[in-house]
């Protein structure tokens, strides 16, 4: 499970004496450990509700990042981004542009999409099918190219 290899990962972090690596693994096992003692998570979590926490933590990273790059305070962007790498070393890998392009291509005319009003359609189902393998902004901007 995810939530043991963090744990452990995070006893190497502290033998290496690798802050940055420690506090950004310390911040992922305490979204797991709230996440499992919600009110109705019943104290456990499966796989995909793993990867998609995993996968907001990531987003937050790089929407902070981009926040301190506006603000001009660029080492704590960087920090952020290296703590985004660290987390998204336990997603799944992503797809390539071209692969997810071919994926949404076949998605199409498999759901017999035609225009943008089938764009809630194809979303629906492409973020279920690609869900942890390709971000939601690519997957959104590229139906809204495929679909014009």
């Amino acid at each position: 499970m995810l939530f043991d290899q963090v744990s452990e990962d995070i006893k190497q972090a502290m033998k290496a004496r690798d802050a940055l690596r420690l506090n950004a693994l310390r911040a992922v096992k305490k979204e797991f450990l709230e996440a499992r003692t919600a009110k109705d998570a019943g104290g456990a979590m499966d796989a995909e509700a793993e990867l998609k926490l995993l996968q907001k933590m990531v987003k937050q990273r790089k929407d902070a990042a981009d926040i301190f790059v506006s603000q001009g305070r660029v080492e704590l962007a960087d920090n952020e981004l290296k703590e985004a790498e660290i987390i998204a070393a336990y997603l799944p890998a992503q797809m390539s542009s071209e692969e997810l392009e071919t994926g949404l291509k076949a998605l199409i005319s498999e759901l017999g999409a035609q225009s943008m009003a089938d764009m809630g359609k194809v979303m629906g189902e492409a973020s279920r099918r690609f869900s942890g393998k390709a971000d939601g902004k690519a997957i959104s901007s590229l139906v809204r190219k495929l679909l014009v």
